[in-house]
């Protein structure tokens, strides 16, 4: 089943560090980032992840959950979080599940060969458990800026609605 803005997210339950359970339901209530990246411990991907990591508190004021997610295993996810110093949950999805749920997995050409890739992505999603706003493909720089912009203008959306 595909996700759709403005649409639940589909069930899903994955593992994530600190021992947790994420599923499509455990944040009900809570503003979510989903975002996925191809490696842990790889330039673009440690860059992004520091990001996300200096404007961790800025997300937590603003009502949001972080997590990053990819297709590494726990020991590299608890690796990759203790050496950059992650406040936030990294989620292991070796078997692939939400990468193709969320559709994220491409074919990319590395050194001339295809392979099975993740594109980077993010995806937000509402109080309501709805999916707000999806970016795929996206480029480092600039870009959990962008998000954090998101986030509080839907936390101002839901004052304006109360």
């Amino acid at each position: 089943m595909a996700i759709v803005v403005n649409k639940p997210l589909p069930e899903f339950e994955a593992n994530a560090t600190g021992g947790i359970k994420v599923s499509n339901t455990s944040h009900t209530g809570q503003i979510l980032i989903l975002y996925f990246y191809p490696k842990d411990n790889t330039p673009g991907c440690t860059t992004e992840a520091m990001q996300f990591r200096d404007k961790y508190k800025d997300f937590v004021k603003a009502g949001a959950t972080v997590f990053g997610v990819s297709r590494d295993n726990m020991n590299s996810h608890n690796d990759f979080k203790g050496k950059l110093e992650l406040p936030f949950e990294l989620i292991a999805d070796t078997e692939e599940k939400m990468c193709h749920m969320f559709g994220v997995v491409k074919n990319k050409i590395m050194y001339g060969k295809k392979v099975k890739g993740i594109e980077r992505s993010t995806f937000l999603v509402g109080a309501d458990g709805l999916l707000a706003q999806e970016w795929r493909g996206l480029k480092v720089p600039g870009h959990v800026d962008e998000v954090l912009a998101a986030v509080k203008a839907m936390k101002t959306q839901d004052k304006k609605v109360a």
